[in-house]
């Protein structure tokens, strides 16, 4: 599903260099649920960004779904994000003065997708992380956990090939982090294939594979046996 070869990236730091990703080598197959840890930086925002197509290597290589990444401009790149990628916030960003099933349906309106049918949909995904009855309210009215749900219900309602959560319980207290990863789960469990940036060890644990960065470079990547977050809750 994702093929990154020998992926490069700096930035201008004043009249220096900041070489942030030295020659990332990962691919991740169809289905896998995998958490990339590392400490602040060690290069996982970097690496994200290049995944979600808001930022482009220097050098290397990156495949998502059999289509080569590179040189997209914002168009081409909005497009792609739209119909490849789901994304899952540490903060939510969820729009304040609409409803959660507006913001669900945000990306389908983006999708050109008809009024009654994104409604439609947005309804089904907000039932599937358990928020039926709360569609109607605001993000105000809504607990951390919840606001996280309606983000999750958001990301999948586009039915992407890959999501990607960056530190999406960073801003949850423990129960509600197991809660949220039971879902996140659950969702691999049906077969989508997900990645987490995450800096809680206990959060990895709970995903099939652990990928460590250190410096711009992997230092170890590894399967693991899954903590199911179910034995939590």
């Amino acid at each position: 599903m994702i093929q990154i070869k020998d992926l490069h990236k700096s930035y201008k730091m004043g009249s220096n260099s900041l070489h942030v990703l030295k020659g990332i080598n990962f691919n991740v197959e169809e289905g896998e649920l995998v958490s990339i840890m590392g400490s602040s930086g060690s290069g996982k925002s970097t690496l994200l960004n290049i995944l979600g197509m808001l930022d482009e290597a220097d050098e290397g290589s990156y495949t998502l779904d059999g289509v080569p990444i590179k040189n997209l401009n914002e168009r081409v790149a909005a497009k792609y994000r739209n119909k490849f990628l789901g994304f899952i916030f540490q903060s939510f960003n969820l729009i304040n003065y609409k409803s959660a099933l507006d913001n669900v349906a945000l990306p389908l309106y983006y999708q050109k997708m008809p009024r009654k049918e994104r409604m439609d949909r947005a309804f089904h995904y907000l039932e599937k992380v358990g928020l039926a009855e709360w569609s109607h309210h605001l993000p105000s009215e809504l607990s951390g956990g919840q606001k996280q749900r309606v983000a999750i219900a958001r990301a999948l309602a586009s039915d992407p090939k890959v999501l990607l959560a960056d530190e999406p319980t960073g801003a949850l207290d423990s129960k509600t982090s197991h809660e949220v990863m039971e879902l996140i789960q659950g969702i691999n469990d049906e077969g989508k294939t997900i990645l987490i940036v995450t800096h809680e060890p206990d959060i990895a644990q709970m995903t099939k594979r652990i990928v460590n960065l250190k410096d711009g470079i992997i230092i170890d990547d590894h399967k693991v046996e899954q903590i199911r977050a179910s034995q939590y809750v």
